[in-house]
């Protein structure tokens, strides 16, 4: 099998779904910026040399006053404080929980809609080191409930991540399980 540039992979009708996956992963890793563990142990015991104290706390409050409010237009501005990205119209349902680390690398665009208990995160905390990236969920998105969405993540416009899904590389279109993959939709 040959080993096929991301772009490549995708723009390829008849890439393997192995290929398209292996190119999607790498896509993503693509867009993680990777660093050393500031100290001998696991880098999350170094969390607070990574990103200010005071950010953090900031973050949380403003996250856990988001989560549990019914008012769209309330959690919208409660994102956007905390450094997100918010477009119009975006719907963001209860209990979402975001990245009270590195919120300025979410992005959600118009008219997405992230359903209950959702959690969207910017980094990860390794034993060697710690990694950061964007997440851009794309215009007309549906995240659905309970989803976990790593960082350096794209989501297209107009894509579906079922329920209880967990989005580890780039999708589009309708998908979803752990890791999320295409799904068949009625009638194809």
């Amino acid at each position: 099998m040959s080993t096929l540039e991301p772009e490549e992979a995708l723009a390829s009708a008849e890439a393997s779904p192995i290929e398209v996956v292996s190119a999607t992963a790498a896509a993503r890793h693509t867009r993680l910026t990777v660093h050393a563990s500031p100290g001998e142990h696991n880098s999350l015991w170094y969390w607070y040399k990574t990103v200010p104290r005071r950010k953090v706390y900031r973050n949380y409050i403003l996250m856990r006053l988001a989560r549990g409010s019914p008012s769209l237009p309330l959690k919208n501005w409660l994102y956007r404080r905390m450094g997100m990205r918010i477009g119009k119209h975006v719907s963001v349902g209860l209990e979402v929980t975001v990245d009270i680390f590195f919120p300025e690398l979410i992005t959600i665009e118009d008219e997405a809609i992230i359903g209950f208990g959702v959690a969207i995160i910017a980094h990860e905390y390794l034993p060697r080191e710690w990694r950061t990236g964007p997440v851009v969920i794309g215009r007309g998105a549906v995240i659905g409930t309970g989803s976990m969405i790593m960082p350096g993540v794209t989501i297209a416009p107009g894509a579906v991540v079922s329920a209880m899904s967990l989005v580890n590389k780039d999708v589009e279109g309708f998908v979803g399980g752990v890791p999320a993959r295409p799904l068949k939709t009625r009638g194809a």
